[in-house]
């Protein structure tokens, strides 16, 4: 059965999202240092906030990148900045790192989790504006993006001090007026998941098309086949789900950290912007 999707449109829109995501090489490990966790089947080992990692090197490179998963460091493959990380290292302290500079270290440490919120917005306003269905918003999105950049552009003190959770909250009235948008293409009676514990769930060749999944536990759940078409996908939590031979080529708000915290094969159907993870 044949049904509308979304194709991505070319221009700045589409372009500018490669500065939202993470480029290790321009950042001060903040991620490594700044954020906590605890041993688990995540992390082999646990740490506080403003611990550098033990595999930290020096050059603030990971020292087992490559092995993150066979070392029982799961959790670092799946976290993602969306560029967070090199904005505050690079605008924000204007190149100056925690380590040669320690003075800087807490500021620096309690921004970033701000500005990974900010960039995240970034990133699904910036998807907004690519899908052709959400015209009748596009002129307060580009509004909402371009006042989050500016966020994102202040001064220390200034991102210390925003209110992000209250500016979230605007941007979502935004994301959710574009998910409807998207959502009321596909013909039919869509399925209303939003927040739903689908731990486990045996959803193998679901039409999801044009279903709302925001915040849906969808841990270990198997959807084997299952079609995402136009499924607003925010918050999801895919860890350990089975995307197997699933279509999300038309899914909306999907994130490459959700991809990395799920399980899926070469028949995976993909969006343009995301790419197939190597464990796969």
């Amino acid at each position: 059965m044949s049904h509308p999707t979304e194709t991505p449109s070319s221009g700045p829109a589409a372009a500018d999202r490669t500065a939202l995501r993470a480029d290790c090489g321009n950042c001060f490990g903040l991620c490594c240092v700044a954020l906590p966790f605890a041993a688990s089947a995540d992390f082999a080992i646990g740490k506080g906030a403003g611990e550098p990692c033990r595999n930290l090197r020096s050059d603030f490179r990971c020292g087992i990148h490559s092995r993150l998963r066979e070392e029982g460091f799961k959790g670092c493959t799946v976290y993602d900045c969306f560029g967070a990380g090199q904005k505050v290292s690079q605008l924000t302290f204007e190149g100056r790192d925690w380590r040669r500079h320690p003075g800087t270290a807490s500021e620096m440490f309690a921004i970033l989790p701000t500005m990974r919120h900010l960039h995240e917005l970034l990133w699904y306003l910036t998807e907004a504006l690519t899908l052709p269905a959400a015209r009748p918003v596009h002129g307060a999105v580009r509004r909402a993006l371009r006042e989050t950049e500016r966020l994102t552009e202040g001064s220390a003190s200034e991102l210390m001090e925003l209110d992000v959770a209250a500016h979230r909250d605007r941007v979502n009235e935004l994301l959710l007026r574009t998910s409807e948008l998207i959502r009321a293409r596909i013909p039919g009676k869509k399925k209303n998941r939003r927040g739903a514990d689908l731990i486990g769930a045996d959803l193998r060749g679901a039409d999801l098309r044009g279903a709302n999944l925001r915040g849906a536990r969808l841990i270990a759940a198997d959807l084997t086949r299952a079609d995402l078409t136009a499924a607003d996908l925010i918050g999801a939590d895919f860890r350990d789900a089975d995307l197997s031979a699933a279509d999300l080529r038309g899914a909306i708000f999907l994130t490459q950290a959700q991809l990395a915290a799920a399980k899926g094969d070469a028949a995976t159907r993909l969006p343009p912007s995301l790419t197939r993870p190597a464990h796969w």
